[in-house]
C-alpha cells in the first residue's frame, strides 16, 4: 500500500474512532453548561469560589475529579473495544458509514509530538548480540 493511501486511512480511522468513542461519551457532560467569559482569552481572569469559601483561578481548578475521570477512561476503553471487536460485523460498519460523514469535516490528523518524544525517551537502546 502507498503511504499516501495509508495515512489518508489512518486519518479517516482516527477521526471517526474519536467521534465514536470519545466524543460521544461522558466527555459531552463536560463540555456542557455555561462557558465563563474571559477578557484575557486564557481564562487567567475567572475565578471560583468553592463551599469553604477558597477563590482559585479558572485555570488552577480541576475541572474532573478522579472518579469521574476513572468512569471517562473506562466508558472510552470499553467503546474502543467495542470497536474493535465489532469492525467486521456488517450492521456495525454500516453504522460507521454514516458517521464518517460527520467526522471527516474534521480537520486532518498529526502525529503528536509529544506522544512520539515519550515513546522516544522509553526506548532502550540497541544491545549487541
Amino acid at each position: 500500500m502507498k503511504e499516501a493511501d495509508e495515512e489518508r486511512i489512518a486519518a479517516r480511522l482516527a477521526k471517526l474512532m474519536a467521534m465514536i468513542c470519545v466524543r460521544n461519551t461522558g466527555i459531552e457532560d463536560l463540555h456542557a453548561g455555561t462557558v465563563p467569559v474571559t477578557r484575557t482569552g486564557d481564562f487567567s481572569d475567572v475565578f471560583v469560589t468553592d463551599a469553604d469559601g477558597r477563590r482559585m483561578v479558572w485555570t488552577d481548578v480541576s475541572h474532573i475529579d478522579n472518579d469521574a475521570m476513572r468512569d471517562l477512561m473506562r466508558q472510552i476503553v470499553d467503546r474502543l473495544y467495542t470497536f474493535h471487536m465489532n469492525r467486521d460485523d456488517p450492521q456495525f460498519r454500516g453504522h460507521l458509514d454514516r458517521w464518517l460523514a460527520i467526522s471527516g469535516t474534521w480537520d486532518d490528523p498529526k502525529l503528536d509530538d509529544a506522544l512520539l518524544a515519550v515513546i522516544s525517551e522509553n526506548e532502550e537502546p540497541d544491545r549487541p548480540v
